[in-house]
């Protein structure tokens, strides 16, 4: 038939004879490749597409053995791996069949364009969730412990700041840290080329714009010391695009212009790169004032136009201007460089026409301090033992021969997860492996030595973020990595404890998924502990585990960690929830006493609120109960208007000795024998402590309130007025004095920074006022598109599918009345605002197994709830 011919004439290819070209490739570039002489055809004989059995057998063949279809290695052969997956774990940049390394692949790829990875590495992010994030969590507001322990072993700071968003508040936060340590600051305007390519801002525009946002670093370097202002000029701001790979400083850009031609003196020329001086072309003359319209300032016409010129000709893809341009810079580039893309171009023309990027080290070396020059101030700022003691004169003169001091400021995991290595500043002495060495924990004092071991040190290490080098011994002023010291240290190791400048407010609660797996979480728990510096866990009194930090971010990466290097076994989380405070709105109604289990002794005292600015203060560590008594008296009566009376017997601070609230004795010496008062005072303090730290609405601390003792009984034997029988009947009537000042909870408020474009904001507005926020400031941002939004927003309503650069401000009152038994909590509805305390509490007292409601016979005395029955009728 007509088909059968036309099928004939189609020609068969010759499948034993032709031979791969790739092979001949091979053969011709490589003679030692073997001539593979097997035809395809010869192995044809008995193969078959789909084998049948010829005589099907009367086997009688169960169900569940039944083969329908062969198996992965009757298909493959048994040489294949084969893996079955639920969802594709495989990156996009591999193949899904990825080619074997042989020889003729090799000589092939010699020809194809080099690999570009889809990120960029980034060296000094040792933690893989740095990586995967694309940021440093070192710098959010979350991991501000991490930024307290590095700022306490550091000389300097330098501060790095977007050129388009300007000073946002976890920069200014971080300014205020650092002026606070007393630390050398200097600046590094990053992402400077978004200026130019973003922004597309006129080169005038964009120095104003840098101006403006030195400006804004200045205002508040100037709070702390005026000598502190940081300038171009100074050399003490460098200017920089991580992503192009360049940076300068205007000595940089000055010995440029001298090197290229001559006679130019550097450091006049600096001080005319800066600030108002013109510079006309005509005259070639600097001036206070424009001269002529072509005049312009020394920053523009110098820097920021070349800048601009060399950005355009790169961009506009015109290559014999180019040419012409990198000529003129004595720049020469290859043919085939020329036909890069855009942004490999102008990273490479701006690698060669800055150089090494020297600015940056220049400016640090110049600016930041030396250990040497810098260790008395250190000492002097964080010391707090006798400052004519042989130690701290060594520690000063950071000498390598003195006594042995090391501050420890942070635990990095080893390398396997199973210990930690220390880290820290040597201030004096030398340290080495094998040394003996005794170690003061953070609760370490010279009345009570208990938090005090020796042990020895097996390893030393110089810490080079990515890899660290063992080394015999290290000297004062270095930074060391201490090995083998990890098990008798929790957080830190000093003789002082550093104070972190932020509180974790957030909290979530933990269990394996497999109950018998609870020793290894609670292992993996003491490790997250010792890794975070911040973070605290604990077990509640229901018995759940809880971990509390500062933020969703935090504690995300606590999470991570715990699941993946610590404890390798899978997690259940609870939602997450907030920390609470107790606070009094009034004075007590009536005068609460309580008597002690052998009714010898009576305590009878009253709480009032306490004046914010003195809790802030006291918090701020501008007041210390350990000054002298008058000028503890003199501070509170000259900043507070206290009355001399009650200034002069101020007796302790509480839940410690910077907390929020004060114990006052208001006794009558008429009345009271002060020689007994005074012996029970210790105990008093213990029991009042004891209450402000864990209050009686959902056991949270106590915040804001103004403790008055008015009268004591005390018994004459001191066997019958012992701390036994004082400090939880000292506790007790602090509950019931609070209990009878009208009680309201207090919750934590963020304060949230958001920059959006000017169509987008009325939606911040919306989301905030949906959540119980507010908004403070809405301000456009000088020379960019964007608006920035000040918020206040309640910690506990923070949580959803995103978050935002958001940190812990103040304390506020939360509505309603948390003992109005009357409101009626119905399970998943949302309680309207005026509910919101009593459904805080209940929800608080229930997550950690207490009673749903307060229970007064717990505080209160039975002869004081009849005196208060029988007021109230």
């Amino acid at each position: 038939s007509d088909y059968e011919e036309e099928t004939q004439n189609i020609p068969q290819p010759e499948i034993a004879e032709e031979k791969d070209q790739d092979e001949e490739d091979e053969e011709k570039d490589e003679n030692e490749m073997d001539t593979d002489d097997v035809q395809m055809g010869e192995g044809l004989d008995g193969m078959q597409l789909i084998k049948v059995d010829e005589n099907p057998s009367m086997e009688v063949v169960l169900h569940e053995d039944k083969s329908y279809y062969p198996s992965a290695e009757e298909v493959y052969g048994k040489d294949v791996e084969n893996l079955v997956q639920e969802e594709d774990t495989q990156p996009l940049s591999e193949p899904i069949i990825a080619p074997i390394r042989a020889k003729k692949f090799q000589i092939q790829e010699k020809n194809l364009p080099q690999t570009n990875y889809s990120k960029t590495q980034r060296y000094t992010d040792i933690h893989i969730l740095e990586r995967q994030r694309g940021l440093s969590i070192k710098s959010h507001a979350n991991f501000s412990d991490e930024v307290t322990a590095a700022l306490r072993v550091a000389d300097g700071v330098v501060i790095v700041v977007d050129a388009v968003e300007g000073v946002m508040s976890q920069t200014e936060r971080l300014i205020r840290h650092a002026c606070r340590e007393k630390l050398a600051i200097t600046l590094v305007i990053s992402k400077f080329d978004r200026l130019i390519v973003e922004l597309k801002l006129p080169p005038t525009d964009a120095y104003f714009k840098l101006k403006h946002t030195i400006e804004e670093v200045n205002s508040i370097l100037c709070e702390y010391n005026e000598d502190n202002r940081v300038s171009p000029e100074k050399g003490n701001v460098a200017f920089s695009s991580a992503e192009m790979r360049w940076c300068f400083t205007l000595d940089t850009f000055a010995q440029m212009y001298s090197d290229m031609y001559g006679g130019i003196d550097v450091d006049k020329f600096v001080q005319r790169l800066w600030g108002d001086i013109y510079y006309n072309p005509d005259t070639r003359k600097f001036s206070r004032k424009p001269k002529s319209s072509k005049s312009q300032r020394g920053f523009v016409h110098f820097i920021l136009e070349p800048l601009y010129k060399l950005y355009a000709q790169i961009i506009g893809e015109d290559e014999d201007t180019l040419k012409h341009t990198l000529a003129s810079l004595g720049i020469y580039l290859k043919a085939s460089e020329y036909k890069l893309d855009v942004k490999p171009l102008l990273r490479l023309v701006c690698q060669k026409f800055f150089g090494i990027a020297t600015g940056f080290t220049d400016m640090c070396i110049k600016k930041i301090p030396s250990p040497i020059e810098n260790a008395k101030n250190k000492i002097e700022h964080t010391y707090t033992g006798p400052m004519d003691s042989p130690i701290a004169e060594s520690m000063k003169e950071c000498d390598p021969n003195g006594p042995l001091m090391i501050q420890i400021v942070k635990l990095y995991n080893s390398e396997n997860y199973t210990g930690f290595d220390v880290f820290g500043r040597i201030m004096s002495g030398r340290v080495s492996v094998g040394q003996r060495v005794r170690i003061l924990g953070e609760k370490y004092s010279l009345d009570d030595e208990e938090d005090m071991t020796i042990k020895e040190i097996k390893d030393v290490w110089i810490y080079e973020s990515r890899y660290k080098i063992k080394v015999d011994s290290v000297i004062a002023g270095n930074w060391v990595l201490l090995g083998g010291i990890d098990q008798s240290i929790m957080k830190t190791a000093t003789i002082t404890n550093i104070a972190s400048s932020s509180e974790d407010e957030e909290i979530i609660a933990v269990e394996p998924v497999n109950p018998t797996e609870l020793p290894k979480m609670l292992e993996g728990l003491r490790k997250i502990n010792k890794s975070y510096p911040i973070t605290t866990t604990k077990v509640e009194e229901s018995g759940e585990h809880i971990i509390l930090g500062t933020g969703e971010l935090f504690l995300d990466c606590a999470l991570h960690d715990l699941r993946k290097l610590y404890s390798e076994i899978d997690i259940k989380v609870a939602d997450p929830v907030v920390k609470f405070c107790e606070t009094v709105v009034e004075t007590s109604s009536i005068k609460c006493y309580a008597e002690t289990p052998n009714k010898k002794n009576k305590l009878t005292m009253i709480a009032e609120p306490l004046e914010k600015d003195v809790a802030d203060d006291i918090e701020n560590l501008k007041i210390n109960i350990k000054w002298p008594a008058k000028k503890l008296s003199d501070h509170f009566v000259n900043n507070y208007d206290w009355d001399v009376l009650a200034s002069r017997n101020i007796w302790a601070f509480g839940p410690d000795d910077n907390g929020p609230n004060v114990l006052i004795n208001d006794t009558l010496p008429s009345e009271t024998d002060k020689k007994l008062l005074y012996s029970v005072k210790d105990s008093i303090v213990q029991g009042f402590q004891w209450g402000a730290r864990e209050g009686p609405l959902c056991d949270e601390a106590i915040r804001n309130v103004k403790f008055r003792l008015l009268d004591t009984t005390l018994a004459q034997e001191p066997l019958y007025r012992g701390g036994g029988q004082i400090i939880p009947t000292a506790r007790r009537v602090s509950y019931s004095a609070f209990l009878m000042a009208t009680p309201r909870l207090m919750e934590p408020v963020y304060f949230v920074e958001i920059q959006s474009p000017a169509d987008c904001v009325s939606s911040v507005y919306t989301v905030l006022a949906r959540r119980r926020g507010h908004v403070v400031e809405d301000i456009p941002k000088p020379g960019s598109p964007l608006y920035t939004v000040k918020a206040y927003l309640p910690a506990i309503d923070s949580p959803g599918q995103a978050f935002c650069q958001q940190i812990f401000d103040h304390w506020q009152m939360v509505p309603g009345d948390p003992l109005d038994k009357s409101i009626v909590l119905r399970p998943l509805e949302p309680s309207p605002e005026s509910h919101l305390a009593r459904d805080f509490m209940v929800k608080t007292r229930r997550r950690k197994g207490l009673s749903e409601d307060v229970a007064i016979e717990k505080f209160f005395d039975d002869p004081m709830i009849s005196s208060i029955l029988n007021d109230l009728s």
